[in-house]
């Protein structure tokens, strides 16, 4: 029996699309028919400028600049097969409304790519939060940082460019980190953001600190492509708390831990392993990616859920510009 190989094609061929390019190419299961620009040639014997090569895939991949996918979208509504589009799949509250109201099984085939629902990290969340070990959560602090504003590929880059997007770093970078945040605790009932451009370079603002208020605990994210490489986290619960730092993850526990003085000390570690940020990103790509592939081998549709949270996670970005 002949083994089924998925037809891919991709809209987008740079940065992050070469990643999603590789994953295609490394697996056995897929083929990479063709990738797709509006009006550039393509270094790649796959490239084509023909929208029309792409409805001849069994699934179409969006990975272009994120004010592009909206359009896109619109564009596969007819297409018949399955669309696997990077966040955020809008960038403004127009085009989410006509997404919305989308709830035949076209929503079923499409996945919107909030990869870090498939991370180790969210795995260690869902093991811990509210646990025995941790206790109530009161407080998650979350930095993710690296100097790309500094490269010439950045400066270069839609990344950079405000003028149809300033919020290229909430849309790119920390919806990740919101959408791991409403999947553990829902949408919180305050969100403020404050955006900077440090770097000057470009007109996009490369960094952001998002607090995030629930009834009994908040939120602080800060990303920025301003600095050096930081990939942090820090979960305090009123029984331990959860820490990665310099790749290092920790739990410690009790709170009830004192020196021989009665006075509180550090609880011992309860379990400690390497842990880098940034592989965990890529690995969980890889898992989003596999996810998707294999309800496209077994002709499933996707869990309307996917979908619907997807669009919730987004519209609260885009209530998060007004907070500028």
């Amino acid at each position: 029996m002949l083994k089924l190989v998925i037809s891919i094609g991709i809209i987008g061929y740079r940065n992050h699309a070469q990643r999603l390019i590789s994953l295609v190419d490394s697996s056995t299961e897929c083929r990479l028919k063709c990738i797709f620009h509006p009006n550039k040639k393509i270094d790649d014997q796959r490239g084509t400028n023909n929208f029309s090569d792409l409805l001849e895939c069994d699934v179409v991949i969006i990975a272009s600049p994120n004010n592009t996918h909206y359009d896109y979208l619109k564009k596969l509504e007819s297409f018949s097969g399955y669309v696997f589009c990077e966040k955020p799949p809008v960038v403004n509250l127009d085009e989410l409304n006509k997404l919305k109201k989308i709830k035949d099984s076209k929503s079923r085939r499409t996945f919107f790519n909030f990869n870090y629902r498939f991370s180790e990290l969210n795995k260690i969340l869902k093991k811990y939060m509210n646990s025995k070990e941790i206790g109530k959560i009161i407080f998650i602090e979350i930095i993710a940082s690296q100097g790309l504003a500094f490269k010439k590929e950045y400066i270069d880059s839609w990344r950079a460019d405000g003028r149809n997007n300033k919020f290229n770093l909430l849309d790119t970078v920390t919806i990740h980190y919101l959408d791991l945040i409403n999947q553990h605790f829902g949408i919180s009932k305050n969100q403020f953001y404050f955006p900077k451009l440090v770097s000057n370079n470009g007109t996009s603002y490369d960094t952001g600190h998002l607090l995030l208020e629930y009834d009994t605990f908040n939120v602080s994210i800060i990303n920025s492509y301003a600095t050096p490489f930081i990939g942090e986290l820090l979960i305090i619960g009123t029984n331990g708390h959860i820490s990665i730092k310099n790749d290092i993850l920790e739990i410690k526990t009790p709170r009830d831990t004192f020196d021989k003085d009665n006075f509180f000390v550090s609880p011992p570690t309860l379990f400690t392993k390497k842990f880098n940020m940034q592989n965990d990103y890529h690995s969980s790509l890889k898992n989003s990616f596999n996810f998707f592939i294999s309800n496209v081998l077994n002709k499933k549709e996707f869990d309307i859920s996917l979908y619907e949270t997807s669009l919730d996670t987004t519209q609260l970005t885009l209530k998060l510009r007004s907070s500028e």
